[in-house]
């Protein structure tokens, strides 16, 4: 059964490639969403798939790419699916 995460992202993680990164990774899990930066310095992600996929690509967004700093991931489930059709930079 498919499922919506919504997944705040904090710590180092703006101009590090972390938007690009998580879009690649996402596609690669077969997942349907978008990134994106916020004003705060955050990155914003909305996810969907499979739980237990979403499941990894957390694991990922809980470190990034190489040059992250992650220092805090906050996310909430919810079968309140958007109908994404594919993963977008935004």
């Amino acid at each position: 059964m498919k499922v919506r995460v919504a997944i705040w992202i904090y710590g180092m993680v703006q101009g590090v490639f972390f938007r690009h990164s998580a879009k690649r990774t996402a596609e690669e899990l077969g997942l349907a969403g978008f990134v994106r930066n916020e004003p705060d310095g955050s990155v914003y992600i909305e996810a969907e798939g499979e739980r237990e996929v979403l499941d990894k690509f957390l694991d990922w967004c809980r470190k990034g790419p190489a040059y992250a700093k992650v220092e805090r991931v906050d996310f909430e489930f919810s079968d309140d699916l958007r109908g994404f059709s594919e993963f977008k930079l935004q």
